[in-house]
């Protein structure tokens, strides 16, 4: 029983070892000093703690590598991301160079555009100019050139005008005698042409009191004509309202005033009231309404006095 627990007291106590160097490399403790002298203690725990400080140095140094393994990565990420910046920070310089190349481009193409437009419009002005000296030169010429026409023709008009008044001179002392037998010709010619009018003025006015006696015998006759139709197509549209008019007593003795345009089929364009008995006009415009189409005359002449009527409704009782 003794022995055993000589044994066990080893091994609690490497494993307490072991776990206080495992937390101190945890927490970052460095042991390059040299360890603490162990208590002594019986042969048999020595032994034990020896072969577990080499376990233990053997998990140490495995931590460290992996320390290191650790310091390493981070140190090439960190490089990584400083190539990264540096490549971003040259790719700015180089995006900033660019806008900056293309900015001084712009602005040279601007001011290449600027003078061209500049020369263009000087080379404009100056055709202008030269197309309007152009112009006046030739006008000036074409001026002088009209002015030598113009005397020439006043020298040639100078001649002829003398020719003609020579001509005329002579003509004229002709022309006197001639018309003088002339005008006895025509006096004599113009004596009887008098005489003739005068003859067929009569005969034409005795023909148009004749024709305006007929015409207004016709147009008279025509106008009771047209007057009777009128009255004739007014009756029956007046039969016609009063068919489709809807009575009552209290209608009776009262009357209504209505105008009314009419297109030529009879159609009925428009109806209103200008007077009357109000239960009187609202039948009656209710019946011209439900017709839609009254009796008209197709003659011109009586439509011209029918397209637009007056006329009086007042309803009938048996």
């Amino acid at each position: 029983m003794a022995a055993k627990s000589s044994f066990t007291m080893p091994l609690v106590l490497s494993a307490s070892i072991h776990i206080g160097v495992i937390a101190a490399l945890a927490l970052g403790v460095d042991f390059s000093e040299k360890p603490l002298p162990t208590p002594k203690a019986s042969a048999p725990a020595l032994q034990a703690v020896v072969v577990d400080q080499a376990a233990v140095a053997k998990q140490v140094e495995k931590l460290k590598q992996q320390k290191r393994d650790q310091a390493r990565k981070e140190k090439a990420r960190q490089d990584e991301l400083e190539r990264k910046a540096r490549e971003a920070k040259k790719a700015r310089e180089k995006e900033q160079q660019r806008i900056k190349k293309l900015e001084q481009e712009r602005k040279r193409k601007e001011a290449e555009t600027k003078r061209a437009n500049d020369a263009a419009k000087a080379a404009k002005l100056k055709q202008q100019e030269e197309k309007a000296k152009a112009a006046k030169a030739e006008a000036a010429r074409k001026k002088k050139e009209q002015e030598r026409i113009a005397a020439e023709a006043a020298a040639k008009k100078a001649a002829d005008k003398r020719k003609a008044e020579e001509a005329a001179a002579k003509k004229a002392a002709e022309e006197r005698k001639r018309r003088e037998e002339e005008r006895k010709r025509k006096e004599a010619a113009e004596a009887k042409r008098k005489a003739e009018e005068q003859a067929r003025a009569e005969q034409e006015r005795m023909m148009q009191e004749a024709l305006a006696a007929e015409q207004a015998a016709l147009s008279a006759t025509r106008s009771k004509q047209v007057t009777s139709e009128v009255q004739r197509y007014t009756a029956m549209i007046v039969a016609t309202i009063s068919r489709n008019v809807l009575k009552a007593d209290s209608m009776r003795g009262k009357s209504c005033e209505v105008n009314i345009r009419l297109a030529k089929d009879g159609f009925v364009v428009s109806s209103r009231v200008k007077k009357g008995d109000p239960a009187v006009c609202r039948a009656t415009l209710a019946a011209i309404q439900k017709v839609q189409r009254l009796p008209v005359s197709k003659e011109p002449d009586v439509y011209a006095k029918m397209k637009e009527i007056n006329l009086t409704y007042q309803p009938e009782f048996e």
